[in-house]
């Protein structure tokens, strides 16, 4: 600031008054100084500023699992839009769905001194982000309740929107289902899986352990679990996939089978209306989770209520159609003709 000060011929303080734009300063002061700033290349630094004046750094961690997975680029998208509303800037880490490395970030951010942190957790224990340990930052945590901690949190209706989707394949005559999750130790596969389970029984259907595919984390996995079911002597007439990378993977198998298989699947995701095969989706905003979960620590940030006991919101979801309805074979040929390796009878039902 001296050096711009020097060059533009005033003093610091007048610098000073000029970058924060005030009133007072003239036209032909700000002109000087900001042709110096131009020349000089200056930038303030904020974080030695606010440091020193005892403020926060403005800067808030997002910790996620997997930034390939559009579900956490969208979600990053939503809580840059709240926090930069106030001026608030994201640093965002990605954690691979490793718990070593979740811990070494984190303690990477708080020893940068960013203000709060949004995480999606990798693992089942979440001591890590106690707010003592991080020295007071507060976290609100995504995709999952906490646990261990006390913290704010932001979830999908897991539940919910999978139980619904299961109950429409029901509901068209669907008795045979397989099932394409999640590891269950996450409870977004825990969940989708109970709200699965909670449709078949609900219907009075058994759910088939043969029918059931657990582990698939991309598209090739998913796509190899599917295609096993579908070579199954007496195969599911319909599948539901636990999140886009398993619905992706059946799609390709029941398109290269031939089988005209019904699929649903939670997420919904970018050109879904044009597989050319009869889908049923989840959908949610994932935006809306980031938006969510930047409000909730940009109010803990402020101050907020005192005494404010953790809050948890959840994210609704809706079931989404794309294409024509995919029946159950309705004649006993048609399940004859597949397990004796001929073309289904009723691939029309899958023809859109």
């Amino acid at each position: 600031m001296r050096d711009v000060a020097a060059l533009a011929g005033v003093s610091a303080m007048t610098v000073s008054r000029v970058l924060h734009d005030d009133p007072k300063i003239t036209d032909e002061t700000k002109r000087r100084v900001l042709d110096a700033v131009g020349k000089l290349g200056y930038r303030r630094d904020e974080i030695a500023r606010n440091l020193r004046l005892g403020r926060s750094s403005g800067l808030i961690g997002l910790v996620v699992t997997n930034i390939a997975n559009p579900f956490y680029a969208q979600l990053a998208i939503g809580a840059e839009e709240t926090a930069e509303q106030i001026g608030v800037g994201v640093v965002l880490v990605n954690t691979g769905e490793d718990k070593q490395r979740e811990m070494r970030l984190i303690n990477d951010l708080v020893s940068r001194r960013v203000d709060g942190i949004i995480v999606a957790p990798a693992g089942d224990d979440h001591r890590h982000l106690d707010v003592n340990r991080l020295h007071g930052a507060p976290v609100v945590v995504t995709a999952r309740p906490p646990i261990g901690i006390t913290a704010d949190c932001v979830l999908v209706d897991d539940y919910g929107g999978t139980k619904d989707a299961t109950s429409r394949l029901v509901a068209r005559g669907h008795t045979k289902i397989g099932f394409l999750g999640l590891p269950p130790s996450a409870w977004t596969g825990a969940e989708r899986f109970r709200g699965f389970q909670a449709a078949m029984t609900e219907a009075g259907l058994p759910i088939d352990d043969r029918y059931v595919r657990y582990q698939q984390r991309d598209i090739s996995e998913a796509e190899k679990a599917a295609r096993a079911l579908l070579a199954l002597p007496d195969p599911p007439t319909a599948l539901f996939a636990a999140n886009n990378r398993n619905t992706i993977g059946a799609f390709r198998a029941v398109n290269s089978m031939g089988t005209g298989t019904a699929l649903a699947g939670f997420d919904d995701f970018e050109l879904a209306d044009m597989l050319g095969l009869p889908l049923t989706v989840v959908a949610y905003d994932p935006v809306e989770v980031g938006h969510l979960a930047a409000r909730l620590l940009l109010d803990r940030l402020s101050g907020g209520e005192p005494g404010t006991p953790p809050r948890r919101l959840t994210v609704p979801t809706s079931v989404i159609e794309y294409g024509a309805v995919a029946e159950p074979p309705r004649r006993a040929g048609a399940e004859q003709a597949r397990r004796g390796g001929a073309e289904p009878s009723h691939r029309d039902d899958a023809a859109t």
